[in-house]
């Protein structure tokens, strides 16, 4: 492995497009979020889709250049025991939930693929996030379907970014074979963990650090995000081609500007690999 005091001799300049940072849902009004980065990770869709009419609303809204990712909706990775459903509209209720979630491959998972799809489509989203709960524990049957689900899916231009959790995490390989098979993102916390596969676009996502999986209420201090710097230097150095990093917590609009301040000190990659 290689220092990352040596990075910068071995790096050029990227691009704005190769390193994005932005938020997990808008933490401010929308307008004012897009003069401030240049790309976001829709929570609400995860929710309830939206109508057409308002995903249409939103990339007519947004400056050109700027990019959507969303997260998918519930209704595919989540069974209707889930307290998130509680969020769930009427409107979006699909007539036989106990058939939805764990991404079985089901009649009613694949239609709700179709009607988060839609939404991927309007948005012209980079990348759709397949958020997985705990309770989709590893197993062979649960291998199984999501190699069935996911590996006959109609995908359009977007890219799937898959984050497992919960016992996920004690079997690395069986991710990395997944994610290979499947031509996966392994979406991570790259300052809790490396992703299982090594792809040209890495998906990091910031939860907090501390016990657990995840811890909302942390805010980042600036060695943290001096080491998420270097970790973004690590993954270009690796061969990625550009690198999403979304924070996920409640500090995240200071954290995010704070991390995009950091970047653009120097600018490019030799910012990242000081």
């Amino acid at each position: 492995m290689m220092p990352y005091h040596t990075l910068a001799k071995v790096m050029t300049p990227v691009s704005q497009d190769a390193l994005k940072v932005g938020c997990c849902g808008f933490p401010t009004r929308q307008l004012d979020y897009y003069r401030i980065f240049p790309t976001v990770e829709l929570q609400s869709t995860f929710y309830n889709l939206p109508q057409s009419s308002t995903a249409l609303r939103w990339r007519s809204e947004a400056p050109a250049g700027f990019e959507f990712c969303l997260k998918a909706w519930q209704a595919i990775t989540h069974p209707a025991t889930s307290p998130t459903w509680r969020r769930v509209s009427m409107l979006n209720r699909p007539a036989n939930k106990s058939k939805c979630g764990h991404l079985r491959p089901t009649r009613e998972n694949f239609d709700a693929w179709d009607k988060t799809l839609e939404v991927c489509k309007i948005l012209k989203a980079s990348v759709c996030l397949i958020q997985c709960p705990p309770s989709l524990r590893f197993s062979r049957r649960n291998t199984k379907n999501v190699r069935q689900f996911l590996g006959h899916i109609d995908r359009g231009s977007t890219t799937l970014a898959w984050e497992p959790r919960g016992d996920w995490k004690e079997h690395p390989q069986e991710i990395r074979k997944l994610c290979h098979e499947l031509d996966l993102i392994h979406a991570v916390d790259i300052l809790r963990s490396e992703p299982a596969r090594e792809t040209q676009t890495r998906y990091f996502r910031l939860h907090g650090l501390g016990p657990g999986e995840y811890n909302y209420r942390y805010r980042y201090s600036r060695q943290d995000l001096r080491n998420l710097q270097k970790a973004t230097a690590k993954a270009f150095n690796a061969g990625a081609k550009r690198v999403l990093v979304l924070f996920n917590n409640l500090s995240m609009l200071e954290n995010a500007r704070a991390f995009n301040t950091i970047i653009h000190e120097v600018g490019g990659r030799e910012s990242l690999a000081e």
